[in-house]
């Protein structure tokens, strides 16, 4: 099986490096993008299997990316994870029209992203396996 490429969006570097290194160790390939424009171009080209991004960043927040995404056949079945503000909460019509399938709260441990991680490909994976 090929490595599996996550696109990681975060206008916070200290966030980009601590996620991208943790997904790193675990053996993905990451793409990193500091806002949400950059992170719709490179997720246009690259096709991740998966993109992790902030909710509030530069040019187009994350729910705007993950919207934008999800309009394109391209990369509308490209699953997402919010990071988000503790207590922020996204509408069920926002996840639903744009691909978000999880939601992690700032701050959160490294190990608990990687779960989620985990947990959103195999989802994802058994989805397209039944399809």
């Amino acid at each position: 099986m090929s490595e599996r490429k996550i696109l990681v969006a975060d206008d916070e570097s200290h966030i980009l490096h601590v996620v991208s290194l943790k997904l790193r160790n675990a053996g993905f390939k990451v793409v990193t993008a500091r806002d949400g424009q950059e992170a719709y171009d490179l997720a246009v080209i690259e096709h991740p299997d998966l993109i992790i991004t902030d909710y509030h960043m530069p040019q187009l927040s994350g729910i705007e990316l993950c919207q934008k995404l999800k309009q394109d056949p391209a990369t509308a079945k490209i699953p997402a994870i919010m990071l988000t503000a503790r207590g922020y909460h996204l509408e069920p019509h926002d996840t639903e029209s744009s691909g978000i399938l999880r939601m992690l709260s700032k701050p959160f441990s490294p190990r608990q992203l990687l779960q989620t991680v985990n947990e959103v490909l195999e989802q994802t994976s058994s989805l397209r396996g039944a399809a």
